[in-house]
């Protein structure tokens, strides 16, 4: 139990910020996207950030100064990892740090939504660690990816901090900082959710039956 609460404690979004500042939320934001690793807040830490940012703790524009790149350089991160490793990543052995079905939930996002995905997976946990990954092993142009890496790196950044910025004004939010935090974590991770469920209760198609040869048809010669 003790083990659980520390690991608890070391990814509470205010916790991270309080102990390591703009330098932490800077490796954070990065890492989560750059070094694949999925469990690190994202959603939350930009929206607590902003809160802190609002009371004056931080500052709201040397936020987006430095988070945006950091956004921007752990996707591009990704993408190149996925472009130098290529398939070989989908049968990597499973590990802590490493989930195969992550990788394939992001590549069929990846495949439904084109080159939206970069875009639309920034708002998704999990997803976004994994997306740029799979943009690089389907080898989208540089550019194009690069693009949509800016648009979606913005759009997240500022969304998410401004957001904490303009509700921490307000008392009743302070109050219930902890429920806000778990309704975004399930807001983020609830089209997730959807197209899980979608996927399971989607009908298998309908395949023709194969015909059997007829008993009065000769054998097929060797």
């Amino acid at each position: 139990m003790e083990t659980v609460h520390k690991l608890k404690e070391l990814l509470d979004p205010t916790h991270l910020i309080q102990l390591f500042g703009y330098p932490g939320l800077t490796a954070i934001v990065f890492f989560e996207t750059g070094a694949m690793i999925f469990f690190l807040p994202g959603d939350s830490l930009l929206f607590m950030a902003g809160l802190f940012a609002g009371e004056g703790t931080l500052n709201l524009g040397i936020l987006q100064l430095l988070l945006i790149p950091a956004a921007v350089l752990g996707d591009a991160t990704s993408y190149f990892i996925g472009s130098r490793m290529g398939p070989a990543l989908f049968s990597r052995p499973e590990s802590k740090l490493f989930k195969p079905a992550h990788m394939k939930a992001a590549h069929d996002f990846y495949e439904k939504h084109g080159g939206k995905a970069i875009i639309l997976a920034r708002f998704m946990p999990i997803v976004r660690t994994f997306v740029p990954v799979v943009a690089g092993i389907g080898k989208m142009p540089y550019r194009r990816f690069f693009s949509f890496n800016v648009v979606g790196g913005v759009s997240w950044v500022v969304s998410m901090t401004v957001a904490g910025y303009f509700l921490g004004q307000f008392e009743f939010v302070k109050k219930r900082i902890e429920l806000i935090v778990i309704g975004i974590i399930l807001l983020s991770v609830l089209p997730g959710i959807i197209a899980w469920l979608k996927a399971r209760t989607a009908k298998p198609p309908v395949e023709a039956p194969s015909k059997s040869p007829s008993p009065e048809s000769p054998p097929p010669s060797a």
